[in-house]
């Protein structure tokens, strides 16, 4: 018995031929830059990384070696899970989006290190299509208002921001310095609350600024965009 699983674990190897290895990574190549393109479209201003999206691409090409490495070799498949499985990876994904993208590639180079193109193609036109119809939906934004004042001034700062946001302003962080009598305060606003009281009000930024005993303030967006 275990010589009958020995011969069919060594013996099963089912080497690929140079053409249909040349097949798969052109099958690949092409279908992987629909990946980057549904990427690039999909993504915009500081949440956009071309870096990560090059490494779409190239997953998908590595993803596709090693399946045509593995061929239906069960013995060579379960080692190369024994080595992969030591690799821990420590990059934070920026985007929720971004792990789908991931998925999409290691399936991508799946499919095509197997020659089954037609799943492949047929999938990933239907998942771009559906990333391109809502890849542009956007989360509810926060924004973090960073007031740095007098400490007499807090109260007058107070009135000032319910007066702009019509209460809806969320304090998230009051701190005074003994020091130099200044103090620092934190409230949290949406990108809509925002934008409803720009267009009432003007710019946000002069209306605080005008405000007595302001001395400088920071608009700070969950997506790394800084205004000050």
């Amino acid at each position: 018995m275990k010589e009958i699983l020995y011969n069919y674990f060594s013996t099963s190897a089912g080497a690929l031929s140079l053409s249909d290895v040349i097949i798969n990574f052109i099958a690949a190549c092409v279908i992987s830059i629909l990946v980057y393109i549904s990427y690039r479209i999909s993504h915009s201003g500081a949440v956009y990384s071309r870096r990560f999206n090059v490494s779409l691409v190239m997953l998908v090409l590595i993803t596709t070696l090693v399946m045509n490495v593995i061929g239906n070799n069960i013995a060579l498949s379960l080692g190369m899970v024994g080595a992969l499985s030591i690799v821990r990876f420590r990059t934070a994904i920026k985007d929720s989006r971004d792990t789908a993208y991931i998925f999409w590639a290691i399936a991508v180079g799946i499919c095509c290190g197997v020659s089954d193109y037609l799943i492949a193609g047929i999938g990933s036109m239907i998942i771009f299509m559906f990333l391109i119809l809502f890849g542009f939906v956007k989360d509810n934004e926060r924004i973090m208002v960073v007031v740095r004042l007098d400490a007499s001034a807090c109260e007058h700062l107070e009135n000032g921001i319910n007066s702009l946001f019509d209460g809806k302003a969320t304090m998230r962080l009051s701190n005074t310095s003994l020091e130099d009598d200044s103090a620092e305060m934190i409230y949290e606003v949406s990108d809509q609350q925002l934008k409803k009281s720009e267009k009432i009000n003007g710019s946000c930024m002069k209306a605080l600024s005008s405000i007595e005993g302001v001395r400088s303030i920071s608009f700070v967006r969950q997506d790394d965009e800084i205004s000050q």
